[in-house]
C-alpha cells in the first residue's frame, strides 16, 4: 500500500520518527484539495498516543477536504542546515500517512485541546481553562489517526547516526 523508501540508507528509525513528532511544533498538512489540486498549509499540532490533533476554524478549505476525502499526510521537518561545501543539505523530516476526522464529540474536544494546550502553554493551567472555554465553540478539532509514517535524513546525518550505533 505504502512505496518503501528509496533511499533506505537515509531512513530514519521508526521510534525516532515518532520522537519528531512529539518534539516538532508545526507541521504542513495535505489534503486532496479542490479541482483535484493538492493543498498543504501548515498548522500547529499535537501527537498523542497515535494520532495527531490539530484545530481550526469550523469552516474553510481544510474542512472541506477532508470531509471529501479522509486520507491525509502531514510532514514534519526536524533539521534544515544547508551544507554549502558539500553542496547539500543537513535535513531530517517525517511523514505521516493517516485518516482524519472531526472531532464531534465535545469530552473528546475538550481533551484534544487540554492536550494541545498543555504542549504550547504547559505551565498555564489558568490561561489554557480560560482560552480553551473562550474558543470552545467556535473552534474545530481533528485528529489524524496514523496509518503510516516515514522517516528520511540527509547523507550526513545518516552516517552521523551509524557511527553513533
Amino acid at each position: 500500500m505504502f512505496r518503501p523508501m528509496r533511499r533506505g540508507a537515509q531512513s530514519v528509525p521508526p521510534e525516532e520518527c515518532l520522537d519528531i513528532l512529539r518534539r516538532g511544533v508545526t507541521a504542513v498538512l495535505a489534503v486532496a484539495g479542490d479541482d483535484g489540486y493538492p493543498y498543504a498549509v501548515p498548522l500547529n499540532y499535537l501527537y498523542h498516543e497515535g494520532s495527531v490533533f490539530f484545530h481550526c476554524a469550523k469552516a474553510g478549505h481544510k474542512l472541506d477536504a477532508i470531509r471529501a476525502r479522509d486520507k491525509v499526510s502531514l510532514c514534519v521537518i526536524d533539521a534544515d542546515a544547508v551544507a554549502p561545501a558539500e553542496y547539500a543539505t543537513n535535513f531530517r523530516s517525517v511523514i505521516a500517512f493517516g485518516h482524519a476526522r472531526v472531532l464531534d464529540d465535545d469530552a473528546e474536544k475538550r481533551r484534544a485541546l487540554e492536550l494541545l494546550t498543555e504542549k504550547y502553554a504547559p505551565r498555564d493551567e489558568e490561561g489554557k481553562q480560560r482560552e480553551i472555554a473562550k474558543d470552545f465553540a467556535r473552534v474545530c478539532m481533528v485528529e489524524i489517526r496514523i496509518e503510516h509514517i516515514t522517516g528520511k535524513e540527509g547523507l550526513a546525518l545518516a552516517r552521523a547516526r551509524k557511527k553513533e550505533a
